[in-house]
């Protein structure tokens, strides 16, 4: 199911959308990304309603129904996880409604969520992260400012988006310190290792010293780098790795967690540092320690061994 034309398709679902996502944008905060994936979402319901009822039909003509079968549409293509994050923000909008006294009751919590696979996130161990980190060579500005990158993202463990976001007066080089923008607009601070620290002088000396105002993490052309442009460096990167694993931006965020619980830190401190609102998000990383702890078990007990 493609994003619907919003021009082919009208429906009197739609002002009720850009109400809404006015409304996470201004009041809420949420990033550009969360916004697009809201809408994106939004609207490919509200082309499914049309087709469904008319594009006379609005909020008030949705019912628990109507939403379960826009789901067994999906899950004919979509991933679980898809699926419950469409759900999610269909959740969304129509709690907003309820409470703005708009309809009546929220057709949306009588569906139940679909179950996520499980699936372990995926890192690199300490030689390939290594090899990925020191991959870029030389004096040259883009040598310089892809190790800083991936220094970065590894040292921090922050988001690309959060990553992009900063500006030079975020950083604390000496204090070895960074004041991230996180999801929702929190703000956290977090440490920045003395490799990542090295990398990012080097690299902010080869600008001249920009102002403090200045994105931190910049194109040729002198525009802030963008997301999109991060997962590019990776890209270009992981050939150093011999594995040949599959590498994006964000496994050196799982990598950064993963290598720090398998080191002993606390789950709540690394729910900290990586910005999650809740522990149980953080929790996904026991499992890679367990099957850590369990591989070292299988080699060195005897019992195991025999």
């Amino acid at each position: 199911m493609s994003i619907p034309d919003r021009e082919r398709r009208p429906s009197a679902l739609l002002p009720v959308i850009d109400r809404f996502c006015a409304y996470l944008s201004g009041e809420r905060n949420v990033s550009p990304h969360t916004l697009a994936a809201y809408r994106s979402d939004l609207e490919q319901f509200a082309a499914f309603l049309h087709d469904e009822r008319g594009g006379a039909a609005g909020a008030g003509d949705v019912d628990h129904l109507l939403i379960r079968r826009w789901l067994a549409v999906l899950h004919r293509d979509h991933r679980k996880s898809s699926v419950g994050r469409k759900l999610a923000a269909i959740r969304s909008l129509f709690r907003y409604l309820l409470r703005r006294g708009e309809i009546a009751r929220n057709p949306a919590e009588l569906v139940g969520t679909p179950k996520k696979e499980k699936k372990l996130p995926h890192h690199l161990n300490i030689d390939e992260v290594t090899a990925l980190v020191e991959a870029p060579k030389g004096e040259a500005f883009l040598s310089l400012r892809d190790r800083a990158i991936l220094e970065t993202l590894y040292s921090c463990g922050i988001r690309v988006s959060e990553l992009t976001g900063l500006n030079v007066g975020d950083l604390d080089l000496d204090g070895g310190l960074a004041r991230v923008m996180g999801k929702g607009g929190k703000e956290r601070i977090v440490p920045v290792g003395r490799h990542a620290r090295r990398a990012l002088s080097l690299y902010l000396a080869e600008r001249g010293a920009p102002p403090a105002d200045a994105a931190l993490i910049i194109n040729n052309r002198g525009g802030r780098l963008t997301r999109r442009s991060v997962a590019r460096v990776v890209d270009r990167y992981m050939l150093y790795i011999a594995s040949m694993k599959k590498v994006s931006p964000h496994t050196l965020r799982h990598t950064f967690a993963t290598h720090l619980l398998e080191g002993g830190a606390d789950l709540r401190a690394i729910q900290e540092l990586l910005g999650h609102a809740s522990l149980s998000t953080t929790q996904k990383y026991t499992h890679v320690s367990i099957d850590r702890l369990m591989e070292v078990y299988d080699k060195a007990h005897p019992k195991a061994r025999s």
